[in-house]
């Protein structure tokens, strides 16, 4: 929104910087308020100019003078988060009543007042609650004292009717258009500052967990699975090699294999759930039911090798993996308060991640090629877990 502005676009961030973001997202606001007031007076000049310029010069001045003023009252920034709005509220107010008083309340000018009550919170914040209460209170004060005090027959200026009709359509025009702008640029802000908050959210939790907690905020994320499937896997010798490559080669490495493990987990729609150094958690069927859960994390499991073997080379290293898998009930929940996390526990989850360390891992990836069942590997290794 505002892009159709062009290059004044560029002025709804003047004097913002040094600002929390939240409070620049609302000094944005207050500054396309201004871009806004003074675009409407320039077209107001124009009417003015059309109708008799010779006539209407003194209004055609000051016209022009307020777009420059409001202009100008972003440099208020500089002295605090609201000292331009209530500029903006001083200087338009004192406009608006000199206007009326002009031509009278036939001419409509009083509508703008309006103005303040569609748009002052989204300007002054609720923070500044009872100075956004008092500038619309103000505004309906002089909305109704301009119709009150400045009937046809007191106006200063005995105007044209068609003149009149002309600045009551423009009066209607300039509220409805700076409130529909400014109302919905407020919107596309916060809609905005909604996705960046939500951003971190939904990349630490699966996005079924993180719609539960935006939904109900205080509640317990504790679940209980009855079927799902659970995969481990590591890198063999990664310690060793690391201390070889470095810190940057490692990370370059690690954070490389890792991307391509979650692009993995999206394409075969199972959850990753933690990396801890180079080991690798992920889950299918835990937040959301799905009925191929195991087949979803065999497949998946099934391309690390060939992909940590592709990315070797492409290192200049010699990597290898190993990978546990397994089925049955687990439980999931949200742990933690600043840092929260989501995990998962259970039978089954230390099951997958004693596979991935011991072996049956090469017999236990046979029988999922061939069969793709959560009980053969219970059944192959739990013998060898017993000992």
């Amino acid at each position: 929104m505002f892009m159709w502005l062009g290059p004044l676009a560029g002025f709804l961030k003047f004097g913002t910087d040094g600002y929390p973001r939240a409070v620049q997202r609302r000094l944005r606001i207050v500054n396309a308020m201004a871009l806004l007031i003074a675009v409407f007076s320039v077209i107001y000049a124009a009417v003015f100019a059309y109708y008799d310029a010779e006539h209407y010069r003194h209004l055609i001045v000051v016209n022009l003078l307020l777009a420059v003023i409001v202009l100008l009252v972003p440099l208020a920034h500089r002295i605090n988060d609201i000292a331009a709005a209530v500029l903006i509220a001083i200087v338009e107010y004192v406009a608006l009543f000199f206007f009326v008083r002009v031509f009278g309340h036939e001419s409509g000018i009083q509508i703008n007042y309006i103005i303040a009550a569609a748009v002052a919170f989204a300007i002054y914040g609720l923070s500044h609650f009872r100075i956004a209460v008092a500038v619309i209170a103000a505004g309906l004060v002089l909305h109704l004292a301009a119709w009150f005090l400045f009937p046809p027959e007191r106006a200063l200026f005995n105007a044209d009717p068609s003149l009149l009709a002309n600045l009551y359509i423009s009066s209607a025009a300039t509220t409805f258009g700076i409130i529909a702008l400014i109302v919905g640029y407020a919107f596309t802000v916060a809609d905005r500052a909604r996705a960046e908050a939500d951003a971190p959210l939904t990349n630490i939790l699966p996005e079924a967990i993180a719609e539960r907690l935006k939904e109900r905020p205080g509640e317990t994320v504790a679940d209980s699975v009855a079927e799902a499937s659970v995969m481990f896997s590591d890198l063999v010798g990664f310690t060793e090699l690391a201390q070889r490559l470095g810190a940057e080669r490692t990370v370059a490495l690690l954070d490389q294999i890792v991307t391509e493990f979650d692009r993995l987990a999206v394409a075969h729609g199972v959850e990753k759930i933690k990396t801890t150094g180079d080991g690798y958690m992920a889950v299918a069927g835990v937040s959301r039911p799905q009925d191929d859960h195991l087949v979803r994390l065999a497949r998946m499991a099934l391309r690390l090798p060939d992909l940590v073997e592709r990315l070797s080379a492409t290192h200049g290293v010699n990597l290898k993996i190993r990978v546990g898998l397994a089925s049955g009930p687990v439980m999931a929940g949200v742990i933690g308060a600043d840092k929260f996390s989501y995990d998962v526990w259970g039978e089954t989850v230390n099951l997958a991640s004693w596979l991935d360390r011991t072996r049956c891992r090469a017999r236990f990836r046979s029988r999922i090629r061939s069969r793709g069942r959560s009980a053969t590997a219970s059944s192959v290794c739990r013998a060898d877990r017993s000992r």
